[in-house]
């Protein structure tokens, strides 16, 4: 086949064989097709989309891309959640630990930062030592270990998937319905999993600003999991502003350790108790989502999630001084105080512009081989909603780099106070 005959098939909205997205695949894969080429192919596919077969194919490729993980010895059932991405979404480091306290199993593959989006590998990395680069075999012992385990692609793991998602973060093809589906499903089935929990955001710090949107994503995502034999609930939930109040890698860490440890109660500490409550009655350890939901509730409140926390980053090497000690870790060079310049309601925080300022100051990536700064990101202390008087501390923002005016400018035309207190959205807009 040629390549740029499948490419212009695409282009002219044709649906592709099975056997053409096994020849273009394979072919990026072992580095017979190069990047402008992929790059072109995943354009087409960003304006044309793909049938629901052609979706189910791509992924089934990319997922036997690699080698698919054998858990059977592991008598737990097992059970992941995936987020599709936002602003301050550190969920899975807490709703992993509540879940492997309750007896069912986390082999957890996660992602890096992708656009404005953060990512849990990079999350978990700002803690000094941790490796999520772990081995297949030490992903076993850990897994038959503790319960639960954090890393990242392997090479044997959806290579395909790890090589493609790198360039569709640098290409502007992100936010592609199959490709989204493909990447997700090609990593979690390779997981051996018996259930799955999908947080699929929605609003204008997601991927999918629309409902519609949002819905067709969480459908098809639930589509392709459960034909491939794996029990699948779905939630679409609001990311209309940051979820919690910190954001930034380190900062999202300490953020869930307090969430662990009990001392905050917010709407980011609400979605997850409802997501772990969902992977534990998957993992048949509740009869119901809302048995799952007291019994989160109750290993927050009783330590062992908070001390399972610490266990996971024993596990992989992470130095747990600065969990017990957050206050050990280094300080930015610089701490910029948004204050509120008027009397009124926080009526909105432009999301999709956090996160990008985020990249800005160094808490995610402009390309694929930049380094992120681990220190770097926000904290709001007002949300949408929020009453605030004129000189209120509304946000704190914290950064190595010097341009100071500049993003204190920005960040502040970011959150916006009204006279009138805005209507209140819903935290999780539907169940599938």
């Amino acid at each position: 086949m040629n390549p740029v005959e499948v490419i212009l098939k695409k282009r002219n909205g044709q649906r592709l064989s099975s056997d053409e997205l096994k020849f273009f695949i394979n072919g990026y894969l072992n580095e017979e097709i190069p990047d402008y080429q992929m790059s072109a192919f995943l354009m087409t596919i960003f304006f044309n989309g793909m049938s629901d077969d052609e979706t189910v194919t791509l992924t089934e490729i990319m997922l036997r891309s690699g080698e698919i993980l054998d858990l059977s010895e592991i008598k737990n059932k097992k059970v992941d959640k995936h987020s599709t991405g936002g602003v301050g979404d550190k969920t899975s480091l807490v709703i992993a630990p509540i879940t492997a306290v309750n007896d069912v199993a986390v082999p957890m593959i996660s992602g890096r930062g992708l656009g404005h989006t953060g990512g849990t590998l990079d999350k978990l990395e700002s803690i000094p030592g941790f490796r999520t680069n772990l081995s297949i075999k030490e992903f076993y012992k850990i897994i038959n270990k503790s319960g639960v385990c954090l890393i990242g692609q392997t090479n044997e793991i959806a290579p395909a998937d790890k090589k493609i998602y790198a360039l569709r973060d640098v290409t502007g093809t992100v936010e592609s319905i199959p490709l989204i589906c493909a990447s997700i499903m090609s990593k979690k089935l390779a997981e051996g999993l018996d259930g799955l929990v999908l947080d699929v955001k929605c609003g204008n710090g997601a991927f999918m600003k629309k409902f519609d949107d949002a819905e067709r994503l969480a459908t098809n995502l639930k589509k392709i999991s459960e034909s491939f034999g794996v029990k699948t609930i779905a939630y679409i939930t609001n990311m209309n502003q940051p979820l919690g109040n910190y954001v930034g890698n380190w900062l999202e860490v300490v953020e869930s350790v307090k969430i662990l440890k009990n001392e905050i109660h917010n709407e980011l500490t609400e979605l997850c108790n409802v997501l772990a409550g969902t992977m534990i009655y998957l993992g048949g350890k509740s009869n119901s989502i809302e048995e799952g939901i007291k019994l989160s509730r109750d290993a927050i409140e009783s330590g062992k999630a908070y001390d399972k926390f610490l266990e996971i980053v024993e596990n992989q090497n992470g130095d747990i001084s600065y969990i017990e000690n957050l206050t050990k870790y280094p300080n930015s060079k610089h701490k910029v105080s948004i204050n509120a310049d008027r009397s009124g309601f926080i009526s909105e925080i432009k999301n999709f512009e956090i996160g990008m300022l985020g990249v800005e100051i160094g808490a995610g990536r402009m390309k694929h081989t930049d380094t992120i700064d681990p220190k770097a990101g926000f904290i709001f202390y007002k949300k949408v909603g929020d009453l605030v008087t004129q000189g209120d501390l509304i946000a704190e923002m914290f950064t190595d780099k010097d341009e100071l005016e500049y993003f204190r400018n920005k960040l502040h035309s970011y959150i916006i106070i009204s006279d009138k207190k805005p209507d209140e959205e819903k935290l999780i807009l539907k169940v599938i």
